[in-house]
């Protein structure tokens, strides 16, 4: 154990650190291979104790009023942001990412994200609608009737959360959950949960009540699908695989339980030779942090590049350029712009794309070797990575590789590159650069996607956010995720 190491992590239920059932495992630091804590192994019936006390405490915390939870969301944003850099040491032990997207990405984020939905807590629940008239009938003598259509909170939610971001990811389903009045039972991902532990208790000390938010963790499958089974849950929002997603989706179907899942992408970035020099530099950067953030752990990354023949070599110079540039190392030091990924299996997951990448013909011009040096000797750390020559059927195009690795495939004109974007079975975020800005929104338009970015990565936290097809059910995101997590119930009466 390193000296930061503050012990054995406990259970959160019903406001308590609670004992596992199930002992402890171990969390491993994706750049040292050092055990950074030890996590605990929740049985059934604790899973079973979290959901009791979320449902026992949604009696209460639903109707507290809007102005109290958005003071105790406020004060966990002012909490967070004040054990900021301890937050961000752990963030990038736990997940192996770099000190400045485990600062600014991860924990900033999640403060903002508390922040956002204190003032969430105070948008208008109520929508007047047109009154109606009846006439007389056999339902009755004629009337004028009035109604409101109310949101109201959905009862326990299980938060079932992504390895890629122990901060952000959380924050973005606890505080908007809270914000409208339901409790949660959270289940992070088991190789970095600690961070959501700490998310926890500065909850606490922000002043939620017991059992509002619970914590349950365990390094197997069968304490997620405890937490989604458990009839005391009435939705499940997920941010994960499309696999574990589907396996979800069916136990939610079966108990017509309400659900909001985030999947897979294999977003597609259409590059057209209209772009000026500035603008190919523009598109070269963009693409490029696929390379960079969360070592290419993330759903929303740019990686097929669909790009017009006239331009093909020269943006393929620029990524390989780019890539070849990046310096991969251990996620503390300064100059680091690749890290590791978060595990030996998941390593040895994308190294085994490359290899099928070169076996179905596809061309590397960057990256395809584990990295080698000084600090590297330990450590999961995949080269940046980029595949030319590829086709539309090969695996390494068709499926989320999610690492470091990028494919290129040309096109000749605006309809195939629409073709070859849309024929995939994800449909998370695409992105289109062009110097024509009728064009790029034209194009944005045919693309069957959640989001398209513009001549740009970068995202609108206001924006609906969520996936067309086997990249999820549902839209989060600003005041969109405020209506995710709640109910509409009309409210009818005669006068008007």
């Amino acid at each position: 154990m390193s000296q930061e190491d503050p012990g054995p992590e406990l259970l959160f239920i019903a406001g308590e650190r609670v004992e596992p059932d199930g002992g402890y495992y171990e969390v491993v630091d994706p750049a040292t291979e050092e055990i950074v804590g030890l996590a605990p192994e929740a049985s059934r019936a604790q899973v079973d104790a979290a959901a009791d006390a979320a449902r026992t405490a949604f009696a209460v915390w639903s109707r507290t009023k809007p102005e109290e939870r958005a003071a105790i969301l406020d004060r966990a944003a002012a909490l967070i942001a004040r054990d900021a850099e301890a937050h961000t040491r752990l963030a990038r032990r736990e997940s192996g990412a770099t000190t400045a997207t485990a600062r600014g990405m991860q924990v900033a984020v999640a403060a903002a994200r508390f922040r956002r939905y204190a003032r969430g807590a105070l948008e208008p629940v109520e929508r007047a609608l047109p009154p109606q008239i009846n006439e007389a009938g056999p339902m009755g003598p004629s009337s004028v009737l009035g109604a409101l259509a109310v949101r109201r909170p959905v009862g326990v939610v299980a938060c079932v959360t992504s390895y890629n971001n122990p901060w952000a990811n959380p924050a973005g389903k606890i505080a908007p959950a809270l914000a409208l009045g339901n409790t949660v039972v959270v289940k992070p991902a088991p190789q970095d949960p600690l961070s959501v532990y700490a998310m926890a208790r500065a909850l606490a000390e922000a002043g939620v009540p017991d059992g509002v938010v619970n914590v349950v963790t365990g390094s197997s499958p069968a304490v997620g699908e405890a937490v989604v089974g458990s009839p005391e849950v009435d939705m499940v929002s997920f941010t994960g695989s499309t696999a574990v997603g589907q396996a979800i989706g069916a136990v939610c179907g079966g108990m017509l339980k309400r659900q909001l899942m985030e999947l897979g992408g294999k977003g597609a970035a259409l590059v057209f030779d209209d772009l000026d020099e500035r603008g190919l530099a523009a598109a070269v950067r963009g693409i490029g942090t696929t390379f960079s953030f969360y070592s290419g752990q993330i759903c929303t990354a740019p990686t097929r590049v669909l790009v017009q023949r006239a331009i093909h070599d020269r943006l393929v110079a620029g990524l390989a350029g780019y890539a070849g540039a990046l310096t991969v190392g251990h996620p503390a030091d300064r100059g680091t712009m690749v890290g590791p990924v978060v595990s030996a299996a998941h390593r040895d997951r994308v190294e085994g794309y490359v290899s099928l990448g070169r076996d179905e013909g596809a061309r590397v011009v960057a990256g395809g070797e584990r990295p080698d040096g000084p600090g590297l000797e330990r450590g999961f750390y995949v080269a940046p990575t980029l595949l030319v020559d590829c086709a539309p059927g090969m695996r390494v195009v068709r499926e989320e590789i999610f690492g470091p690795v990028v494919v290129v495939l040309p096109f000749d004109d605006e309809d195939e590159a629409v073709a070859l974007a849309n024929d995939t079975d994800y449909g998370l975020i695409d992105y289109v650069w062009s110097g024509d800005m009728a064009r790029a929104f034209r194009v944005a338009g045919r693309l069957r996607s959640g989001g398209v970015g513009i001549n740009t990565i970068g995202r609108n936290m206001e924006a609906p956010f969520g996936g067309f097809k086997r990249s999820g059910i549902g839209r989060d995101v600003g005041s969109y995720a405020l209506h995710a997590y709640s109910e509409l119930q009309a409210l009818v009466w005669p006068g008007g």
